[in-house]
């Protein structure tokens, strides 16, 4: 990775579109395009407003991009935030959190809490390393959920005229990932299971290459044909754009086992899977090359392995 940031904290400015009555996401204002060029934008989020009041979706990385999404808020409507929802640990999702209202209920899924709870101190440091020092990230204190969603589970927020399931498919990144689905706008919050639209590819930062392709096949399957995802860091995709992420984790499942039946070492296999036809991603090297196809090797060989055991 280029020792400059993934994208400055300090320079993005957050805008807001409206997707249908009472419902909002919240992009870089350059993400149209980044996204269209392969770039990395900052991320998304949103809001959706109900009778009762609102539930926000991310709070973002610092302080500075949380106090433009609530300005953003306070634009889009009078009512109080009464939710916010961070759709996995990383902290351009979450830590923003610290400086949400006493009031509001934080709703996350339980390994999220947990890692924000055991492991911020690293954490800090990781994203530091890659967003840069200087960025807010420094002071950043854990504020974590009131209200958790239990692996495999979901919950329904009622905001008033407004319901929204806060549901978890399975493992997507992180094993704390959540989507929100808004049925009546047909409108799905991603969060970084879904990164942005092509050529963006998924990042295995830990692993589960199998499980990540079954739940965005399971996300695939959910939704009708005319919804609108809402990624973790771009504009808005449509259903069918989902089929590039579960066509590449396809083609890095088939093109690794094949490495692996051939014997080939993690360095082989690398070199091998090069896969050009899914480049186009500004740090595709780093994701594919890198992360995904070691990742992928591992999850394989283990199952291999596990499975010649079973004979």
């Amino acid at each position: 990775m280029a020792t400059e940031p993934v994208w400055d904290g300090n320079k993005v400015e957050m805008i807001s579109e409206k997707l249908a009555s009472d419902v909002y996401a919240y992009y870089d204002k350059d993400a149209k395009e980044l996204n269209a060029k392969g770039g990395a934008a900052a991320t998304s989020g949103g809001l959706i407003v109900g009778t009762k009041g609102a539930l926000l979706f991310e709070t973002m990385l610092n302080k500075r991009l949380y106090k433009q999404v609530q300005a953003l808020s306070q634009k889009n409507t009078e009512k109080p935030i009464l939710y916010a929802l961070n759709t996995s640990a990383h902290g351009d999702h979450c830590y923003g959190n610290m400086y949400l209202s006493k009031d509001t209920i934080i709703i996350q899924h339980m390994n999220t809490k947990t890692f924000v709870e055991q492991h911020l101190s690293d954490d800090k440091a990781f994203m530091i390393k890659y967003f840069g020092a200087g960025r807010g990230i420094e002071e950043i204190e854990a504020r974590t959920g009131d209200v958790l969603v239990k692996s495999n589970g979901g919950i329904t927020i009622d905001l008033g005229s407004k319901l929204v399931d806060i549901i978890d498919f399975g493992f997507a990144q992180t094993g704390g990932d959540l989507f929100a689905w808004e049925a009546e706008s047909k409108v799905l919050w991603s969060g970084n299971s879904v990164i942005a639209a092509k050529p963006a590819l998924p990042w295995l930062m830990d692993g589960h290459l199998l499980e990540t392709l079954d739940t965005l096949s399971k996300v695939y399957a959910f939704l009708p044909a005319d919804a609108r995802i809402i990624p973790g860091h771009g504009v808005a995709i449509g259903k069918e754009d989902l089929k590039w992420p579960i066509d590449y984790l396809t083609a890095v499942k088939e093109n690794v086992q094949a490495a692996i039946d051939e014997g080939l070492s993690l360095e082989e296999t690398v070199k091998q899977v090069a896969m050009p036809e899914f480049s186009g991603y500004v740090v595709f090297d780093w994701v594919h090359s890198s992360m995904n196809v070691p990742a992928a090797y591992k999850d394989l060989s283990n199952a291999t392995v596990i499975s010649n055991n079973d004979c």
